[in-house]
């Protein structure tokens, strides 16, 4: 058992976690996710990210013991306080691991006339980020892609906000649009508060983007591509605007009975 807070165990957690965790999480190609949640998605999923190592505590390994064989799995045995300094939690769950990041091309994307993808521009809030990995996954998107300078989608606030979809949905980062939409047919749209198409009369015809910007900006004038489509989602209240993440679930929702109609 790891007992010792000097253990280069919990230098290698916090170096992927810290401050300078995105620049540690590119290098190493590994990420940290946390809790019993996405344990379980871990174990589950055939294609999401491999776990590479398991921290547990005694009680969480009791636990686990109960329901899950754990012979095959590379684990290590941590004392309270170990885990307490390596969890970013206020209480943890007793159960961290380390997983590795998928590789993903922009040439394996595939389409087929149907497939529905989200785009994140400048998006910058891990809760935002994560809330909108989440809905593609309830909506059964096909992807999330991100553009260059987006917020971290393996950060710990971005993997806790995702409640385990992170592992059902393929996720390619650092893409600019120009590049994704002169490499493919898609039909391409996003949302804009004085667009004249509303949303519910939007019809998808093909392979399809859905593109949310910045939360305070929206997209860039370097964004700003010919054959983007723009609609709106109307609000009969007195709210003038709404949250990124609830916007883009009214959007996956759409796009979504749009495929079972």
């Amino acid at each position: 058992m790891i007992e010792s807070l000097n253990s280069p165990h919990i230098a290698r957690v916090k170096a992927l976690i810290g401050s300078r965790g995105a620049k540690e999480r590119r290098s190493a190609g590994e990420f940290v996710a946390e809790g019993m949640q996405c344990f379980r998605e871990a174990i589950n999923s055939p294609n999401g990210p491999r776990m590479t190592t398991l921290y547990l505590t005694q009680l969480a390994r009791l636990k686990l013991n109960e329901t899950i064989d754990l012979s095959r799995l590379p684990i290590f045995d941590v004392s309270d306080d170990v885990m307490r300094e390596m969890s970013q939690t206020i209480t943890p769950q007793g159960i961290l691991a380390i997983c590795s990041i998928p590789r993903k091309r922009l040439e394996d994307i595939k389409l087929n006339g149907g497939r529905r993808f989200i785009y994140l521009s400048q998006v910058q809030d891990p809760g935002n980020a994560g809330t909108i990995l989440r809905s593609a996954d309830a909506f059964g998107m096909d992807a999330v892609i991100t553009s260059p300078g987006s917020v971290d989608m393996y950060s710990p606030k971005v993997v806790r906000s995702t409640a385990g979809s992170l592992w059902h949905i393929p996720i390619f980062e650092s893409v600019e649009l120009s590049t994704l939409i002169s490499n493919m047919p898609l039909q391409a749209f996003t949302l804009i508060a004085n667009a004249t198409q509303r949303l519910e009369d939007f019809i998808v015809t093909s392979d399809c983007l859905a593109i949310f910007g910045n939360e305070a900006r929206g997209l860039s004038i370097e964004e700003s591509i010919p054959n983007i489509e723009s609609v709106t989602i109307p609000m009969t209240g007195s709210a003038e605007s709404l949250n990124l993440s609830v916007a883009a679930s009214i959007v996956m929702y759409h796009l979504s009975n749009m495929r079972t109609s």
